[in-house]
């Protein structure tokens, strides 16, 4: 039976700076990379060990996020900056082409490689942003950089913990809570995800459309369908207007992962499957 013993940390030099990620499955298995976007690799640990069945998976920690090392700057946190540090973290991974998921910001990330580098094979979207959904106005309001000086690393954090509660459907354990929060304390990774917000900006994903439309990349979105960040109604327009892209709904919110594990693991080998 697969479990959270199956999961496993390894990390990788990117330009002198150590990224980490969580994996799962072996290494000689098809890759399938996994993406974060104002949260961390921790969204995808419900899954993995089911994916790792039929998938090498490598959920990784942007530079500054997560387990990683480094911080980025306002200028290295644009979706294109970030799809530029996945493909150096992917090539000194080894990885030529790949199977590739991305969640929120880390959606818009993964809609960039899928539009601009020729090396994803399939897509999957998971509550991520498009088009004009985004930033939300939580995000949104760190583009003041006002607002970014005037944030202290203990309001962040609770910023944080609310967030990721109205993330989830359920009722998190104060275990889980205090694992998904357990990065945000490091001044690194505050200013890092200050950045992120910062950086938010919804002509990356639009400029994105034309690209995307032409490229037909076999695309399939999961979504909790009580998504109150990214609402449901943009993955709807998404599968509308982007040739090669379908829809499954699953019952949850932002992390749908943490709602409806089995699923988002189901809806996923399926299409990685077809």
């Amino acid at each position: 039976m697969n479990s959270r013993s199956d999961l496993r940390r390894g990390s990788v030099d990117v330009n002198g700076t150590t990224l980490s990620y969580l994996e799962s499955g072996p290494a000689d298995a098809e890759p399938l990379l996994l993406l974060h976007g104002t949260f961390w690799s921790r969204v995808w640990q419900p899954v993995l060990p089911a994916l790792g069945a039929q998938r090498h998976c490598i959920a990784l920690d942007l530079p500054g996020f997560g387990r990683s090392d480094g911080e980025i700057t306002l200028e290295q946190a644009t979706i294109p900056a970030l799809a530029g540090s996945v493909l150096a973290a992917a090539d000194a991974l080894g990885l030529e082409s790949f199977d590739l998921a991305g969640h929120d910001i880390g959606g818009g990330i993964a809609q960039h490689l899928a539009a601009a580098s020729g090396r994803v094979r399939k897509l999957i979207l998971m509550n991520a942003v498009m088009f004009d959904s985004w930033p939300v106005p939580a995000v949104e309001r760190f583009r003041d950089p006002a607002v970014r000086a005037a944030t202290t690393a203990e309001d962040l954090l609770k910023g944080r913990a609310v967030s990721t509660q109205k993330a989830v459907g359920r009722e998190l354990s104060a275990a889980e809570l205090t694992d998904y929060l357990s990065p945000w304390s490091e001044p690194a990774r505050h200013r890092s995800w200050m950045a992120m917000a910062g950086a938010a900006d919804s002509r990356y994903t639009l400029d994105l459309v034309p690209a995307l439309q032409a490229a037909g990349i076999p695309t399939r979105l999961v979504w909790g369908r009580d998504d109150g960040f990214q609402k449901v109604e943009f993955a709807h327009r998404y599968v509308a207007e982007i040739p090669g892209a379908d829809l499954v709904e699953v019952a949850g919110k932002h992390i749908p992962t943490e709602d409806s594990p089995k699923a988002m693991a189901a809806a996923m080998l399926e299409h990685l499957a077809g």
